[in-house]
């Protein structure tokens, strides 16, 4: 089965269990049932959302897949991977990812624009003029404008978290305020129509969160059922707070280099956006 077709078999299913809750309910008692909040949402009417998932060289490909299946996983969405062309990108990591749709061809105001991060690849877009034109242009209309990972850095790079709160990387949190935005030691951050997820893994909660926000709790509840999100990890060490001195100096040197690459491009972000 399909994610799509999952997800239209996943809607009627709860709406269906909801219709029969309530007659059951409704046979208990003689006046009707209360309409309750937590009820998923019927097949949303009109044209599908608009998703738009900026796809580039040398991203980290987990920043993006949670993040798309579950947008694929909602009902009545269109979910494009999107670059300057057609041509397939290779993540940091050696996976090929083949964009869907091209700058050119993407809707002036999608309903969802996401950069997810990377390193090196990530720092490179926060000074290219298409990337950023891009993201300026449509940015400005998209009804949520949103980031995992390092994707916050090139979100801020576009002007796009000015006087916003965001959340980041942790290794690459404190460049946010260069961009005017506040950081927040947070897994994913809303923020009005910002809504930004720290690093990598952090990916399936802002996914789940915007599929509360879109479609209510109930349904999301359900796709992290069907997901079987349930982490357990080994280890007590996925934040630096929780994780030892030793292996937090280890991480936060092995990052320092390309950390303060990132701040030089961020630096010249601030001066290109007039910030200081």
């Amino acid at each position: 089965m399909d994610r799509r077709n999952f997800a239209k078999r996943l809607g009627a299913a709860l709406l269906t269990a909801g219709a029969i809750g309530e007659l059951q309910v409704a046979a208990q008692r003689s006046s009707p049932p209360a309409p309750q909040a937590n009820m998923p949402h019927a097949m949303p009417s009109g044209p599908p959302l608009q998703i738009a998932m900026l796809v580039y060289p040398g991203m980290t490909a987990l920043d993006l897949v949670a993040p798309q299946t579950i947008f694929t996983e909602l009902m009545n969405t269109r979910v494009e991977l999107v670059w300057k062309s057609k041509e397939t990108v290779i993540s940091d990591s050696g996976i090929p990812i083949v964009p869907t749709q091209t700058f050119a061809d993407c809707p002036p105001d999608p309903d969802i624009v996401f950069v997810g991060g990377g390193t090196k690849g990530t720092w490179a877009l926060m000074n290219d003029p298409v990337v950023i034109g891009f993201l300026q242009s449509c940015g400005s209309k998209a009804k949520l404008v949103t980031s995992v990972c390092t994707g916050s850095l090139v979100l801020g790079a576009a002007g796009l978290l000015n006087g916003y709160k965001a959340t980041s990387h942790w290794v690459a949190r404190d460049l946010l305020p260069l961009f005017g935005a506040t950081a927040v030691n947070a897994r994913v951050v809303e923020d009005r129509n910002r809504i930004t997820g720290a690093g990598v893994s952090a990916g399936m909660d802002f996914a789940l969160r915007i599929a509360t926000r879109l479609r209510g709790d109930e349904y999301a509840q359900a796709l992290q059922l069907a997901n079987e999100y349930d982490p357990q990890p080994p280890f007590k060490a996925g934040n630096p707070q929780d994780a030892s001195p030793k292996v937090r100096d280890f991480v936060t040197g092995y990052y320092a280099p390309t950390i303060a690459e990132a701040r030089v491009e961020a630096m010249k972000a601030r001066q290109r956006l007039g910030l200081g």
